[in-house]
Parts: structure tokens; C-alpha cells; sequence
């Protein structure tokens, strides 16, 4: 039992694991192996509350903490990691209709997506503004109660199989920076938009990832979330429970490749031995677990510090994810030494759970921008002793 979480977080997480064990991880190699995008799996995912797992009540959602969101996508991700990233994605982008949608919008769509009957994707990024997000160039051009969307975006999960794209896009001039950006809530099959082929991927297979097009793309204004010119805005607050949900989901990866670690060095034998006799894989089995738990706690107190709106929780949740994306690698990386030439098998999890989390230290911000995040902070005056 772990002492810091409270009764309702442990049901919750039993709730998780066993969705995690029974409907996703029996199909994860399938659908790793097929492109299989589940998205009946999902839908029932959604009937346990974990397509609106901190999206308000008042739109069906759980209105769950942050730190909830962590160990419930923690479980999920040790099922079936691609697919569990891709319902964290999916949980913020309904939060974003949800909290900032106005009311008609919210009726449209709020219920559906915190259900699972209809799938959100998150549109940021763009061919030439990745890291910089701030350079987007996707525009939005007002003509009467409607936008006007050109522009395009790459790397959009579950693009082509979803029903509706909340996507950043520039209202202002062409040098407005983050102030011109704005976001909006565009059907996905919207006259005008369209989707490049399912990019070939190192993992992350049982979600499609496409190029979205935009052209001459009529958008109500009423689909607009916040106000015009606060998409940054929104886009950074999203990100900031995104790298804890990414970082919750290579925690997932790592235990699951750390219980099978344990469990083949107890029953495979080399020299007339078990594995788990010789005191190197010992050590290297108890590393593991030892940066496991710690990138473990980092996450959790990143979480604490987004649910309690901690004046440093944007440096907080860049820690996080930075730390628990690469233990979570790591970890997947010793998991698969450990089992050697059968780790590298694909009759093995282990090498779909290493692939899995690699990505996780380049999306939602790379690790390199996280060190920006923290470097800037750790610079101004004072804020040392408030990250202690």
C-alpha cells in the first residue's frame, strides 16, 4: 500500500488496473502489431469515467484532482501504454472544450466526449513550429460569425478517426506571438480539412498519427474556446497536466517492464541457477525499482502542486515530466538487457513498452525545453527556496 494516497485514490487505482489488465493489455500486441485504433475499447474506458477524468461534473465528467489522473493513466499505461496516452490526450482536450467552450458548445459536445461516444484530438503542433509553439502560423481569419481556418498540423494523435480537432490557431498579425493565438473547437469532418496518410512509427501504433489540412475551413465563432487571443493561454495550462499525464504513462511502462523483470529472473536459470540468484541483476533489478519510486514521487508532487495552483507548478510539472520520461526509458532499456535476446522479441511486451516510452521524452515539450523551464525559474530571485 502506498501510505500517501487516500482510500478513494487506491479504489480508484484497482478500478484502473483492472480495466488495464482485463481489456487492454490482452489486445496491446495486436494492436501494436495491426494499427488497430480501439475505439470501442476506448468508449468503454469512457463508461468507467476515464474519458472526462478531470473535465467538470457539470459536463459528465469526474472532475477528478490532478494527482487522481496521474495513478488512474499510471495503471492504464502499464496495460497498454500507447493507448493509455493517447486517453490522456483525449482527457485534455475534452477539459479544454468543457472549461472554456461556451454553453451551446459545451451542450454539443461536453457529455460526448467525457463519455467516449465521440474522440477529441489536440492540434499544436506545426511543420516548422514544434518547441516554439509561439511561431505558429495556422490562421483564422474573422468574417462574421465565422473564422476562416488555412494553415496545417503534423503530428496529430488519433487524426483521421476522431470527431472533433481543438486546434491553436493565429487570429492575430503575422508577429503577434503567443497574444494572436486563439483556439478553436472544428468538427473533424468539416468541410475543407484534410488528413495525410498514418505515419509509419517506432510505437505509439494503436493510434493513428496524421498531417491535418486546412483550407478555407468555415468555423462558427461560437466554436471558439475562451476569448480571442487567450489560446496560448489555454494551450500552456493544458500542457502542464499533459507532462504529468505523459510522465504518469512512462511510469506505467517502467512497472509493467519491472514486474516482468522480477518475474523472469525468478524462473529463468542460467549456470544450474535462477537468474535471480546472481547479485548483479539484483542490483540492477533494485535500481530499477529505487528510480522508479522516485521519479514516482516527483510526478505525484508535480500533481499536488497543479491540483493546489502553486505559484511554481509550471516548473514543478516540467521536473516531472523530464525526470519520470527518462527513468521511465530507462527502465524499459534495463528491463530489456535483463531479458536479453527474448527482450528484443516481439513475443515479449518488453520491446513494445520500450517503444512505447521513447516518445514520451519528445512530446509534450521536449526534455531539452523542460531543462529550459527549470533553468529560467531556478534563475529568479527567491524561487529556490520556493521549489523546496
Amino acid at each position: 500500500m502506498q501510505l500517501d494516497l487516500t482510500e478513494d485514490q487506491l479504489a480508484l487505482r484497482e478500478a484502473a488496473r483492472g480495466f488495464a489488465q482485463g481489456e487492454l493489455a490482452p489486445h496491446a500486441a495486436r494492436w501494436d502489431e495491426e494499427k488497430v485504433f480501439p475505439r470501442e475499447v476506448i468508449a468503454a474506458a469512457g463508461e468507467l469515467g476515464f474519458c472526462g477524468l478531470y473535465a467538470p461534473e457539470e459536463c459528465g465528467g469526474l472532475g477528478l484532482s490532478r494527482l487522481d489522473t496521474a495513478i488512474i493513466i499510471e495503471e492504464l499505461a502499464a496495460g497498454c501504454t500507447s493507448t493509455a496516452a493517447y486517453i490522456s490526450i483525449h482527457n485534455m482536450a475534452a477539459w479544454m472544450v468543457c472549461t472554456w467552450g461556451r454553453p451551446e458548445l459545451r451542450a454539443a459536445w461536453g457529455e460526448a466526449l467525457t463519455s467516449g461516444r465521440k474522440l477529441a484530438s489536440y492540434c499544436l503542433t506545426e511543420p516548422n513550429a514544434g518547441s516554439d509553439a509561439a511561431s505558429l502560423t495556422t490562421s483564422a481569419r474573422r468574417e462574421g460569425d465565422h473564422y476562416v481556418v488555412n494553415g496545417s498540423k503534423m503530428f496529430i494523435s488519433g487524426a483521421g478517426a476522431t470527431d472533433l480537432l481543438v486546434v491553436m490557431v493565429r487570429t492575430g498579425s503575422a508577429d503577434s506571438g503567443a497574444a494572436g493565438i486563439t483556439a478553436l473547437a472544428i468538427p473533424a469532418d468539416t468541410p475543407g480539412i484534410g488528413y495525410g496518410k498514418n505515419e509509419p512509427k517506432m510505437g505509439w501504433n494503436s493510434q493513428p498519427t496524421r498531417a491535418v489540412t486546412f483550407d478555407e475551413v468555415r468555423v462558427p465563432v461560437a466554436n471558439r474556446l475562451g476569448e480571442e487571443g487567450e489560446g496560448f493561454k489555454i494551450a500552456m495550462k493544458g500542457l502542464d497536466g499533459g507532462r504529468i499525464n505523459i510522465a504518469a504513462c512512462s511510469l506505467g511502462a517502467a512497472q509493467a517492464c519491472l514486474e516482468a523483470s522480477r518475474r523472469y529472473l525468478l524462473e529463468r536459470r542460467q549456470f544450474g541457477r535462477p537468474l535471480a540468484d546472481f547479485q548483479a541483476l539484483q542490483f540492477r533489478l533494485a535500481d530499477m525499482a529505487t528510480e522508479l519510486v522516485a521519479a514516482r514521487g516527483l510526478v505525484h508532487k508535480a500533481a499536488r502542486a497543479l491540483d493546489a495552483d502553486h505559484p511554481e507548478k509550471t516548473a514543478f510539472c516540467a521536473m516531472a515530466k523530464r525526470f519520470a520520461t527518462d527513468v521511465g526509458f530507462a527502465v524499459c532499456n534495463q528491463a530489456l538487457q535483463l531479458h536479453g535476446g527474448y527482450g528484443y522479441l516481439r513475443e515479449y511486451p518488453i520491446e513494445r513498452f520500450f517503444r512505447d516510452a521513447r516518445v514520451h521524452q519528445i512530446l509534450e515539450g521536449t526534455n531539452e525545453i523542460m531543462r529550459v523551464i527549470v533553468s529560467r525559474r531556478i534563475l529568479q530571485e527567491g524561487t529556490l527556496e520556493v521549489l523546496r
